[in-house]
């Protein structure tokens, strides 16, 4: 079927025309690759035991096989939203979605620890072309405002769907498959995708995009590697002269990236955006609620599996009330905005978060009830945030640039999942080392892993003699849980000061 492209042009004395059947098909249908990225950004981690055996990778390698995936999708979300705009972002979106097809059949059985993360990669780059194209081709097929909040309300909730999922899907697979099977899930996935996109989803690009700009793809890729491998770096090992030279290299090329779309007439990335205070205040809400939920669930899943002891997929059955609310908060408050201004709905997502990490505190004997409480309180407010701020940021946006603030949205959503983990986990393993007490007598090699994290100390317990297992257990327990305790203040503290930075910011948009 041919690619046919609808110039929208909207007269602003009437009101825009309200979306049919149509649409809320291809909406249905676009919601297929958005479940599948979220859904892989957790599920491998269940996979990677087994990944351990059969392929035998080093420790390197096996980070890299974590990590190689978002860090190459965080740094071409910008040039293929973009790109996306100039070809037409359902044209991107099949691409993305065939490769992503391909690659993912090839994951499944790769040969070697080293080809697998060439395939990571790859599936990074194809998913780039995925979400962008997703959130923008939403912005196009929906102008009625009330009807977009709804379609992004449903786009959010497909995220928080796909990582509750993730978890679930994972475990059953690798209960009854080998490892390479949980990469197969794009297949049948993607198939009808591949079918009902031409049929329902209509065509849209920039109407007068500018000349492709090979530069700044590098400088916009070259920013974002090194400052998120720093990041995660200092997460893992602390500060060193190597990590914040990767974030001082990442910034610099970042500084110049920006100059040189100040200069162009037709800019990879419109920084005019920014200049609008909606649009920066709809990206800063959007980053700081994924930083809250990824730097909850990071200290969160650890307490469940470690402290508490419950199995990986007992663990993630706890997490769905929260995630399950998380949706319908999102769908709510698509009503709701109606009727409230956008400032304070954003601002009551992030005082929701607030209180998710109060009840943290609160929860000093670290109950499984209290959890779900606490996640759930969390997941109501980030379903809020969430939802408003990315309708916030398409709205500021002209529709000729969907696709460049639709890959702005998502950047920061990767950039918020770096940074939660890397601050928060930062906080918490500074704690943590301040507070464990190891037994005497441990080797340098023990100390070392024992002392840095639970795990660490849960491995080492397991070698030593009853009694003194049972000291450092406690005690590394009890370090974390310490820890906790003070990640949750640092996020209480943030998300209040998010919250009053929103209302200021976002102030000016109407309802």
């Amino acid at each position: 079927m041919a690619l046919t492209t609808r110039t929208l042009s909207i007269d602003s004395s009437k009101s825009p025309p309200r979306a049919g059947i149509r649409s809320w098909i291809a909406l249905a249908v676009l919601m297929l690759p958005v479940l599948l990225v979220s859904v892989d950004n957790t599920v491998l981690s269940f996979a990677i035991p087994s990944i351990s055996l059969a392929l035998i990778p080093s420790a390197a390698e096996l980070l890299w096989i974590i990590d190689v995936y978002p860090l190459v999708l965080a740094a071409l979300l910008v040039p293929m939203g973009s790109m996306a705009d100039r070809f037409g972002r359902r044209r991107l979106l099949l691409i993305g979605s065939t490769g992503f097809a391909v690659v993912s059949v090839m994951a499944a059985f790769a040969p070697s620890a080293g080809a697998l993360i060439g395939y990571r990669a790859l599936l990074g780059f194809f998913g780039a072309m995925l979400m962008p194209s997703t959130l923008s081709l939403i912005r196009n097929l929906f102008l009625d405002p009330a009807q977009r909040r709804t379609a992004i309300a449903v786009w959010a909730a497909g995220f928080s769907g796909g990582a509750a999922l993730g978890p679930i899907i994972g475990g059953f697979i690798l209960e009854h498959f080998w490892w390479g099977a949980v990469f197969l899930l794009s297949v049948p996935v993607l198939i009808p995708l591949l079918i009902m996109a031409p049929i329902f989803v209509t065509e849209s690009k920039d109407p007068s995009p500018g000349r492709i700009d090979p530069v700044s793809i590098l400088l916009s890729f070259g920013a974002m590697v090194p400052t998120l491998i720093g990041i995660k770096e200092i997460a893992q090992s602390g500060v060193s002269a190597v990590n914040m030279a990767f974030i001082l290299a990442g910034i610099a090329l970042g500084v110049v990236f920006v100059r040189r779309q100040l200069r162009r007439a037709h800019p990879m990335m419109d920084m005019s955006l920014f200049r609008n205070p909606v649009f920066s205040g709809g990206v800063l809400a959007n980053l700081l609620s994924i930083f809250s939920l990824v730097g909850f669930l990071y200290f969160v899943t650890q307490h469940l599996q470690l402290v508490v002891g419950l199995s990986p997929t007992h663990a993630a059955f706890v997490l769905v009330p929260g995630l399950a609310i998380t949706i319908v908060s999102g769908l709510v408050v698509a009503k709701l905005a109606n009727h409230v201004k956008p400032s304070r709905l954003v601002a009551g997502g992030l005082l929701l978060n607030a209180a998710g990490f109060l009840i943290v505190w609160l929860n000093t004997d670290g109950s499984v009830a209290g959890i779900i409480a606490a996640f759930a309180v969390l997941g109501a407010g980030v379903g809020m945030a969430e939802t408003i701020s990315n309708d916030l940021i398409l709205s500021a946006a002209p529709p000729a640039k969907a696709g460049a603030a639709s890959a702005i949205s998502e950047t920061a959503y990767e950039v918020g999942s770096v940074l939660g983990t890397a601050i928060l986990g930062s906080v918490l393993a500074a704690a943590y080392k301040m507070n464990v007490v190891l037994p005497a007598g441990l080797s340098m090699a023990s100390k070392d892993s024992a002392g840095q994290t639970l795990g660490g100390a849960i491995d080492v317990a397991s070698s030593l003699p009853p009694q003194q297992g049972a000291a450092l257990l406690a005690s590394a327990k009890h370090a974390f849980d310490s820890g906790s305790g003070i990640v949750a203040m640092v996020g209480v503290v943030l998300m209040l000061g998010a919250a009053v930075m929103c209302l200021r910011t976002l102030r000016s948009a109407g309802r």
